[in-house]
């Protein structure tokens, strides 16, 4: 396996910030078209766009230009390279609101490398700005640095959830449930990558949803994370190959929201009357 030096990736690093700017750009302007978006259907309520396409080609030129040995994993066009670093990208995370017209979605790109989630790059819609983040060094808003919030008070508190059909939806509603009663307000924003971004800058206490693919979380991950949350996750090559749950909470909440995941034995138990 290839390990990257200090400058290989600080050049990755400013290249993906770049190049999330470049396509986030691509996306809006084709967004912004009076003429309609070409919608296909991949399955129920999964869609995929013209955008979608165009920006994950141009995301992917543009690194088999510039570092033409890294591999890619995208979610239109799936896996190439072998076992150094690897891009993997999500080129409209959000599409369902993408193809409405709707501000939440995000170009999100992540880079995997010596067994880690390296670096990230995310353009929000909604702010039309790159958050960012490498390794150890922090997370940002363009040069402004991240912070979670620092509200311990489920009454006070904004969660973000998400779900898809690959999970029951029973489960789901189960949660909402509980969210209700610990006392947390809840949103569902429909885009896993911003749902990160609103923990990491401190305007959510809580991001979840129970099944995630790589593509739509590793860079909204490594930034929550270099903005100070507590980020729980499947193990990267589990995440990798067959994605999972999803949970990030600012430190001071955590104890709450652990117990919204792992109710008491009496409430599990009244649950189970009929």
């Amino acid at each position: 396996m290839t390990s990257l030096s200090e400058h290989d990736i600080d050049a990755r690093y400013a290249f993906a910030r770049a190049l999330a700017s470049r396509a986030g750009a691509r996306a809006l302007e084709i967004q912004r078209r009076k003429e309609a978006i070409s919608v296909a259907n991949k399955g129920l309520q999964d869609f995929v766009t013209n955008a979608d396409r165009e920006c994950e080609a141009l995301i992917r030129a543009a690194i088999a230009r510039d570092f033409p040995d890294d591999g890619f994993v995208g979610e239109e066009t799936g896996r190439t390279g072998g076992d150094g670093p690897v891009w993997v990208i999500d080129p409209i995370d959000g599409t369902n609101n993408y193809m409405r017209r709707l501000p939440d979605w995000g170009v999100s790109i992540a880079l995997v490398a010596d067994g880690e989630i390296m670096l990230g790059a995310i353009f929000d819609a909604t702010t039309q700005t790159v958050f960012h983040a490498r390794r150890g060094h922090g997370a940002f808003n363009g040069d402004n640095r991240l912070s979670v919030s620092k509200n311990d008070d489920p009454k006070s508190a904004l969660a973000l959830t998400g779900h898809s059909r690959r999970t029951a939806i029973g489960s789901y509603l189960d949660l909402l449930l509980r969210l209700h009663e610990h006392g947390f307000d809840h949103r569902r924003i429909g885009a896993a990558a911003l749902g990160l971004l609103r923990v990491a800058e401190g305007k959510a206490e809580l991001y979840y949803e129970a099944h995630l693919n790589c593509w739509d979380v590793l860079a909204g991950i490594l930034i929550a994370e270099e903005a100070g949350a507590v980020v729980e996750r499947p193990a990267l090559a589990d995440l990798l190959s067959r994605g999972g749950p999803v949970r990030a909470c600012g430190p001071e909440i955590a104890s709450a929201v652990s117990a919204l995941f792992h109710p008491s034995p009496q409430r599990r138990q009244t649950q189970g009357r009929g």
